[in-house]
């Protein structure tokens, strides 16, 4: 299902897999680790996608969310919505079928979000040559 176009190519539509496997390159050119993709489709209709992903610091929290930020909003992906930026230890950023949660790596392991939707298929990112 086709979710975003893209200003650079208006002919190209990204579909939610697409959309996630982009901010996990993205992500991991920020240091990110342990990226792991939900796939929600057949267990919510509030997105098709969560990308989750760690940070060591607050400060790489920062800097992973706003490089996600920027570089999907120059390519005319815009955020719906971004929670979370002044705490820098869980930053949410919703591009409606993808949400983005960048953890700080103890918050994290508070929440596990993942274990949260443990139904859900996942696909781990720990290095890029796995999606390129």
């Amino acid at each position: 299902m086709p979710t975003r176009t893209l200003n650079r190519e208006p002919h190209r539509l990204l579909n939610s897999a697409e959309l996630a496997t982009h901010v996990a390159h993205l992500a991991l050119e920020k240091k990110a680790h342990d990226i792991l993709i939900l796939d929600l489709r057949k267990l919510t209709s509030a997105a098709d996608r969560f990308v989750i992903c760690t940070a060591d610091s607050e400060t790489q929290v920062k800097a992973i969310a706003d490089h996600l930020s920027e570089k999907l909003t120059e390519l005319g992906m815009k955020p719906w919505h971004v929670e979370g930026r002044s705490g820098r230890r869980w930053v949410l950023i919703d591009f409606v079928d993808v949400v983005v949660h960048v953890f700080y790596s103890q918050t994290r392991a508070f929440y596990g979000l993942e274990d949260l939707w443990g139904d859900a298929p996942s696909v781990r990112i720990d290095d890029i040559r796995e999606i390129a």
